[in-house]
């Protein structure tokens, strides 16, 4: 079958997350546009966002090319989002809106791929020296969920990891992480994304104030964080140090367990969008934290990804046949 796609025709790609799916249109060496971000609740499936963001485009013409970045572990046909109800298969998808090609990754991976495109601009460096060339790189971030992957170089381009670290066991670092943990524990498996995301912040938040005898609020993730800016609440100040340390950890671990001197990026909806308060002096105390290895770590620079779409920008380089 001939395809009937030109070489200026404009591509498609979405970022499905747990709370809002974004979509552009990508042309070769182009930037991003016609962005635009709905609400994953508003929507019934991804295939109703796709069409209402299609119909808005007021376009005789349908992208013909898809890739889908999706919070979400990408193991074949079918996809359910982690923290969403949203459960999709990539054939149907495919068909219903007539594209001859629809890639589906993780939406770390996609972070991944691009990491070489971002530049100084997009990125806002929190400690440690310069990165090694040709050297593994980490990243991950808190938001709805955590996500985790890492770009391994090798001689043509790198290889971007699909996996799911934030879902790895948290580890307290001292006494009073170990209380708020064993807190948490009584709902079963803590997982680093269990205090490291949206929800993870008023967790910790609740915890704090169970053993300080305070009763909580019902407080959602951006009240937490609005209250610790302004200092208005210490517990809600609490859990947000908390929260940038226990981040440090887990950069830490996973920059050991890559070798990452090419460099640690923190993503995701969280900490770029506050990176005013976040406590980079405790997430980089704590990410160089790791006795006999303190040394190796203080040598890996961590930035916060500024950039405000590092998902484009990798489906961008994929589609462009970059990686």
């Amino acid at each position: 079958m001939t395809s009937g796609r030109r070489e200026a025709d404009p591509d498609l790609v979405a970022d499905i997350g747990g709370t809002n799916i974004r979509f552009a249109l990508v042309r070769p060496g182009g930037a991003p546009e016609r962005i635009a971000a709905l609400a994953c609740a508003d929507y019934p499936s991804p295939g109703a966002a796709l069409e209402a963001y299609l119909s808005g485009l007021q376009s005789p013409e349908r992208p013909r090319r898809a890739v889908f970045a999706v919070a979400a572990p990408v193991t074949g046909d079918r996809v359910r989002l982690t923290n969403h109800a949203w459960d999709f298969s990539t054939a149907d998808l495919r068909r219903d809106f007539g594209l001859e090609r629809l890639d589906i990754m993780n939406d770390f991976t996609a972070i991944a791929i691009g990491l070489p495109d971002l530049t100084g601009g997009d990125l806002h460096q929190i400690g440690g020296g310069r990165p090694v060339a040709d050297a593994p790189r980490a990243v991950l971030g808190p938001g709805t969920g955590l996500g985790v992957s890492g770009l391994l170089p090798t001689p043509s381009s790198g290889v971007a990891l699909t996996g799911e670290g934030g879902h790895v066991t948290m580890a307290a670092a001292n006494d009073r992480e170990s209380a708020v943990l064993s807190a948490l524990r009584r709902d079963g498996h803590v997982s680093a994304e269990r205090v490291l995301s949206g929800d993870g912040l008023v967790r910790l938040y609740r915890a704090l104030s169970d053993l300080d005898g305070a009763p909580p609020e019902p407080l959602g993730p951006a009240d937490v964080t609005a209250r610790a800016a302004r200092n208005a609440c210490p517990r809600c100040t609490a859990a947000w140090k908390m929260f940038c340390a226990m981040l440090g950890t887990v950069a830490a671990d996973l920059a050991l367990t890559l070798g990452a001197h090419g460099g640690v990026f923190i993503a995701g909806g969280i900490v770029p969008a506050h990176v005013e308060i976040f406590a980079a002096d405790l997430f980089r105390r704590r990410f160089e934290d790791k006795g006999r290895y303190a040394t190796y770590l203080a040598a890996i620079p961590t930035h916060v990804i500024t950039h405000p779409h590092p998902a484009f920008v990798g489906m961008s380089r994929y589609l462009a046949g970059q990686h």
